[in-house]
């Protein structure tokens, strides 16, 4: 799909382009390549002279080629953007290039940021003037975007917080926990590398020497917060040590009083056990083996040494 967008009384327009007539009629600032045919981007190649490669949003590039310069002006970066739905975490590469005055965005799915930047440049009137001013605005939706997401997995950790320290933990439990607690440390790792990944782009482009004093100014704001944004998955991750740590000490709790339990059976059988040992013994003077009384006091024995053992370990409470 081709979206492009125009710059009309300070705000973001977006323009029908259905043909490539359609796109020479128009003077845009940015050029949305969403996961483009190859009709599409011929017309790019034609009408701007910019060939967009086959590989363009590949995740094995090299990290070198991922920010660079060409000769002729092209200004090449390749990022990687956050997507935290229902379905799953994710993160999409993003090429962006910037070329005569026109940003150029390739990627293969729709992205929230992308979305939030068209609503609010269509409602917020002087918010971009120009294309290096639409690839800051994204990056800094970007670093709004992972705010959020981070947002979300404190109230998600909190959730699972209240049900493994609130309450006694059984199995079920504590298996939902530490599923809850994995899925939470995929998205903050996810995060994590969004934000690092944002902060790479945006130091190059002030590197580059392209930014005016305000737009540079901007970009130190962006890793700013991106620096805030840092320490809390730093927090986040340390706290989902803790609960994991946690959960799995209450896995253990659970584990060891089964054990308990099969260890003060084993200790209590053992008496049994021993007196009937002795009775087994193939010995020919035996006293209690011709008494009338001689099998019913063996039993009676047997489990009186049974049940003393049982009732001194429920005394010391060793069978709660």
């Amino acid at each position: 799909m081709l979206n492009v967008f125009t710059l009309a009384n300070g705000r973001l327009f977006q323009e029908e382009i259905e043909s490539l007539d359609a796109l020479a009629r128009v003077t845009p600032i940015w050029v949305d390549l969403d996961a483009p045919t190859p009709e599409e981007k011929g017309w790019i190649a034609q009408h701007y002279g910019l060939t967009i490669p086959q590989d363009v949003v590949d995740e094995d590039l090299e990290e070198s080629a991922r920010f660079y310069e060409e000769d002729n002006g092209e200004l090449h970066i390749r990022s990687d953007f956050l997507i935290d739905d229902d379905e799953r975490s994710r993160n999409v590469r993003v090429a962006f290039i910037l070329y005569k005055n026109v940003l150029f965005s390739v990627h293969g799915e729709e992205l929230p940021v992308f979305r939030l930047l068209r609503l609010r440049a269509r409602r917020i009137p002087a918010l971009i003037e120009d294309a290096k001013d639409v690839l800051l605005k994204l990056y800094d939706a970007d670093a709004e975007y992972s705010a959020d997401a981070l947002e979300g997995v404190y109230d998600s950790l909190e959730a699972v917080s209240a049900r493994v320290l609130k309450q006694d933990v059984n199995d079920q439990i504590a298996a939902e926990a530490l599923s809850a607690i994995a899925k939470e440390e995929d998205l903050n790792g996810r995060i994590r590398r969004n934000v690092m990944d944002t902060r790479r782009a945006v130091s190059f482009m002030m590197r580059s020497r392209l930014l005016n004093a305000e737009q540079f100014e901007e970009a130190r704001q962006i890793l700013r917060d991106i620096d805030s944004l840092d320490s809390h998955t730093a927090f986040l991750f340390d706290k989902i040590n803790f609960l994991m740590d946690a959960t799995v000490g209450f896995i253990n709790i659970n584990q060891n009083k089964i054990i308990k339990i099969f260890s003060v059976a084993s200790v209590a059988l053992l008496p049994p056990t021993l007196i009937a040992s002795i009775y087994g013994m193939n010995f020919q003077y035996m006293p209690e083996l011709n008494h009338k009384l001689g099998y019913p006091f063996a039993l009676a024995l047997m489990a009186m040494s049974a049940l003393l053992p049982m009732f001194y370990f429920r005394k010391k409470g060793w069978l709660k």
